[in-house]
């Protein structure tokens, strides 16, 4: 009597139009195993899932990826230019110094950060209803708050005098920063989502935050270190990033085609159809819209 022949294959993928054989296993009557992917091809496709969201490029807007790319190196300017103004704080607050005492930087690390919390509650009082309509704004705003959060921590060890004020002051700058950033982003990945995943992109994001986090802090400590005891070495590289954060900001801010409705866009409509009778297609025409004026014609 002939004994049936027994196939099992393996599937891998991230749904079900990206699915791919890895293996296939056929017992008759010893056990065969024929791998249809090499392990280096397995591996890196796990890799790029973890940073990517399920059933990418199809679940997410075209313009995700553009953005993506420009808010990485945005946020790796970003950690970078955090290891100098960290660096330049905590030598403003006594570190290293004998005359310093603990009881007096904690008091001073306390206010900087009560001053912050206070900030960012009164920023969500006065601004959390605008943060929606006008994401692309804000986003920009909560940048370059950072930025100026930042410079005056930079700034903080050439005034002694004016340490708290300064100190307290970036905090709050960077109050408005984590507000902003936080509710904006809110909005960009239920604009990214095609597919009601808003939360796996969210994940995906935080995993590529993290990636650009990891390699600004190294780069940070490695130019903290060629640049200490130089202070133009580290204002040239802290103005030179500066201005990198906020081309990468702008360049990326550009790459959204947000089809949401705010006061502005609607002005927009509403102008173009009164001069000409007629109205713009909604869907196709918003990649080409800003605040002010129709970029290009439909």
């Amino acid at each position: 009597m002939s004994k049936q022949q027994l196939i099992i294959e393996e599937w891998n993928g991230s749904s079900s139009t990206k699915l791919f054989k890895t293996a296939t296993i056929t017992l008759s009557p010893s056990i065969q195993i024929q791998r249809s992917v090499n392990s280096f091809n397995h591996v890196w496709r796990r890799f790029f899932d973890a940073f990517v969201p399920e059933g990418f490029p199809d679940s997410v807007t075209p313009d995700y990826v553009s953005f993506q790319v420009w808010d990485s190196l945005q946020g790796l300017s970003t950690y970078i230019r955090t290891m100098l103004s960290t660096q330049a704080l905590l030598s403003a607050i006594g570190v290293g110094e004998k005359s310093a005492t603990i009881i007096g930087a904690t008091f001073q690390w306390f206010l900087r950060d009560l001053t912050g919390m206070i900030g960012g509650i009164l920023f969500t009082l006065y601004q959390g209803s605008n943060l929606d309509s006008n994401a692309k704004m804000w986003r920009l705003v909560a940048d370059l708050m950072n930025d100026l959060g930042m410079l005056m921590d930079l700034l903080s060890p050439l005034f002694p005098s004016a340490f708290i004020f300064i100190v307290c002051l970036g905090s709050l700058s960077r109050s408005f920063t984590g507000v902003a950033s936080g509710a904006t982003r809110a909005a960009l990945t239920q604009h990214f989502a095609l597919q009601n995943n808003a939360a796996d992109i969210s994940a995906k994001e935080g995993s590529q935050e993290t990636m650009a986090t990891m390699i600004g802090m190294a780069l940070g400590m490695l130019l903290a270190q060629i640049t200490t005891e130089n202070p133009l070495a580290i204002w040239f590289s802290f103005l030179s990033l500066t201005m990198f954060h906020m081309y990468a900001n702008y360049k990326a801010v550009r790459c959204l085609a947000l089809v949401s409705l705010n006061f502005e866009r609607s002005s927009i409509l509403l102008q173009h159809f009164i001069e000409s009778g007629q109205g713009l297609n909604y869907g196709a025409c918003f990649a080409r819209l800003d605040h002010s004026k129709v970029i290009k014609d439909c």
